[in-house]
């Protein structure tokens, strides 16, 4: 499998990811609705020890409803968020699919939130799993 490399809008910050992801996901909570700036987030998780990072990482830590953490990694350039780390999946990097620029990116495998999830929004593909 080739590497793929996903970066910030400027290009300091980068990650090269080997191997094939663990998860692919849309998520429509409302909190993903506000980290990605639209009405879902598309993210690939990968083990971290499969991802290299390259360049400076600031890190936000938010703390949800539940008490749950999750640690946001962002360019302090550009600001733009790279990849983050949630419980209980810490050793996972869940990276935005549209940080790779890769329109043959795999799809996703699950939709999660869908009971907050844009009237207009529709996830379509061969096995993908639905959750409310």
């Amino acid at each position: 499998m080739t590497p793929r490399t996903a970066s910030c809008l400027c290009g300091a910050l980068s990650v090269t990811c080997e191997g094939d992801p663990f998860r692919i996901s849309v998520c429509h909570c409302l909190d993903c609705q506000k980290r990605s700036g639209s009405s879902f987030a598309a993210q690939a998780r990968f083990p971290a020890k499969q991802v290299t990072v390259t360049g400076e990482a600031k890190v936000w830590v938010r703390t949800a409803d539940s008490g749950k953490t999750s640690d946001h990694h962002f360019c302090p350039t550009c600001g733009g968020e790279l990849w983050y780390v949630a419980e209980p999946f810490r050793d996972m990097m869940a990276i935005p699919i549209g940080r790779f620029a890769d329109p043959a990116f795999p799809p996703p495998e699950y939709s999660v939130y869908e009971e907050r999830k844009h009237g207009w929004v529709q996830i379509v593909g061969d096995g993908v799993e639905h959750y409310d």
